[in-house]
């Protein structure tokens, strides 16, 4: 192996070292019966760690002609990498400082094992009980490192103890029943369960009894640590207030744009159509079928306009496993999450909420309506499981960046590298528009797909302002509110996600935007020549690497 190489396979034995979870989303199964070490002593060694790593890798940093060769690419974007993790580990807005992150990281650490096959039974159950018995130790270690944390954080964090309860009582019963795990690992689950369910208790006892509220100004991570996630991790060389009003312009003219487009489909405007979509709905008993027909649909679209090539891993849509479907509406719990690049299993499941046939007849019509037609198309098919993440994740795994083949891995509380977000994101989104454009969408979805434009502005504006400090948590809310009719809980929620995950939702508009405009201009070179196919293979043959990069190297 020559010296370049064993560089970074020296960065990837660190990354799924310190980071076992990760590791078993990924499918590096090495580590699948560990949690990691977020006390102060063990994150101070994972520091030092990355330290020694990004000190092995570090040189110049190359030109944008250097950043061709996809080797040198890779050791970029791993050295990106530790910076931004290093620079998260002396915030207090990250580990030390928000308990959701370690509440999802523990129970994540088990829902890895519980809800796919990628080994037998046993030997999953075997790594969830050392997981399940590591809770308590990960736990305590992590409430060492928080010295305080923002009241909206701790609620939220709150809602993940309540997912931990049904988890670990019925979750864990149903699991060992449903894979017919043998008596002896099934009494080790049920007492490593008990144990990790006190655990979290006590950890609610803390965030309620004990835990320092931080101030309100905690919701934002500052400037410098937003401009160094646009730089080194989106490779955005734009900067921060131009972005800011950019957003700020195009979200008024998305909204101007929704607004008289809706008014002249419906008397009532964006509120009738939605009430439309919203009737407009599969029975209880095409429910599952009408996800799978849509697909169906869907690929036939992309292939009937020769959008992109297609690999064949066949998507199954299927009810959230019994095992998990308690706590999945008080968890970080997806629909779609990314097939782990290493393990390929020979079909993905895709979860929907399940409607059964002895739930009350409201309970079931609300159901159907949140799952409508609309969703069920833009959502659940074209942006996640079809053309969107579904295509644009095996084109990755499949390509020649090591980085690019795991960075958008879904794992505890967000994806596995933080590079990864302009493609994953920016691609499924750019590529509901281009259903659109080929006329896959009814009239009044096409009205949906351009409220879903607005409110990514509105969340691109809500980002910047939080961590610049000229929007408050409350006045991100309103935004929300007055300019996409969000809910109040809706606001609430999304500002949160806002605030604990910052330059996370400007990057939806970064990558969609960026995908458009290099479009534009490779059409513009090219002339007649230009294949739409053409263009979408080779910028999804660069794996999920930032978009701004991609348009740099092109």
């Amino acid at each position: 192996m020559d010296q370049t190489a064993s560089r970074l396979t020296g960065f990837f034995e660190s990354y799924y070292r310190l980071r076992p979870v990760n590791a078993t989303f990924t499918g590096v199964h090495a580590h699948d019966h560990r949690l990691p070490d977020w006390s102060p002593e063990g994150l101070e060694a994972a520091a030092d760690d990355m330290r020694g790593v990004r000190a092995a890798l570090n040189e110049p940093e190359p030109s944008d002609d250097g950043l061709r060769d996809v080797a040198a690419r890779d050791r970029e974007l791993a050295r990106a990498f530790l910076d931004i993790q290093l620079a998260e580990d002396r915030s207090a807005h990250f580990v030390r400082g928000n308990p959701s992150l370690a509440a999802g990281e523990a129970l994540f650490g088990v829902i890895s094992l519980m809800t796919r096959p990628f080994a037998p039974a046993a030997e999953r159950a075997e790594a969830a009980i050392d997981r399940l018995r590591a809770i308590p130790r990960f736990l305590t270690g992590a409430t060492r490192s928080i010295k305080s944390v923002p009241d909206e954080w701790r609620t939220r964090t709150l809602k993940d103890c309540d997912g931990a309860d049904r988890l670990l009582d019925g979750g864990i019963a149903k699991w060992t029943a449903i894979e017919n795990i043998d008596a002896p690992a099934k009494q080790a689950l049920t007492d490593a369960a008990r144990d990790a369910r006190r655990a979290f208790h006590d950890f609610r006892h803390w965030l309620i009894q004990d835990v320092t509220p931080a101030p309100a100004d905690h919701y934002s991570c500052g400037g410098e640590l937003f401009d160094l996630l646009l730089r080194r991790g989106h490779s955005c060389l734009r900067s921060r207030p131009d972005l800011a009003k950019d957003a700020s312009d195009r979200l008024e003219d998305a909204c101007a744009t929704l607004n008289e487009a809706a008014r002249r489909a419906a008397p009532g405007g964006w509120p009738e159509v939605q009430a439309r979509l919203a009737d407009t709905h599969p029975s209880r008993e095409r429910y599952l079928a009408a996800f799978q027909e849509t697909w169906d649909a869907c690929r036939a679209g992309a292939a009937e306009h020769d959008l992109v090539s297609w690999p064949e891993y066949p998507i199954r849509y299927v009810p959230i496993p019994v095992q998990t479907r308690d706590a999945a509406p008080f968890l970080y719990y997806l629909f779609y999450r990314s097939p782990a690049p290493f393990d390929r299993l020979p079909t993905h499941d895709y979860v929907v909420t399940p409607i059964e046939g002895d739930m009350p007849a409201d309970e079931q019509r609300a159901r159907l309506r949140a799952a409508n037609a609309s969703v069920i198309k833009l959502n659940h098919v074209v942006h996640h499981g079809a053309i969107g993440h579904h295509v644009q994740n095996f084109h990755a795994y499949a390509g020649p960046s090591e980085i690019g083949r795991v960075a958008a891995v879904d794992c505890a509380s967000r994806i596995g590298m933080f590079a990864g977000g302009t493609m994953a994101e920016g691609w499924a989104c750019y590529a509901t528009d281009l259903m659109d454009e080929v006329g896959f969408l009814t009239a009044d979805e096409s009205l949906a797909q351009q409220h879903t434009r607005a409110r990514l502005l509105a969340r691109a504006v809500a980002d910047i302002g939080l961590h610049s400090g000229t929007l408050t948590f409350d006045a991100a809310c309103a935004l929300y509110r007055e300019k996409v009719g969000m809910s109040p809980d809706a606001a609430r929620g999304e500002a949160c996600k806002n605030s604990m995950f910052p330059a996370t939702a400007v990057m939806y508009w970064l990558g969609t935007e960026g995908i458009h405009q290099l479009r534009a201009e490779r059409r513009r070179v090219e002339g007649r020549d230009f294949s739409l196919r053409r263009f979408h293979d080779r910028l999804l043959g660069f794996g999920s690497i930032p978009v701004p990069l991609i348009a740099r190297i092109w």
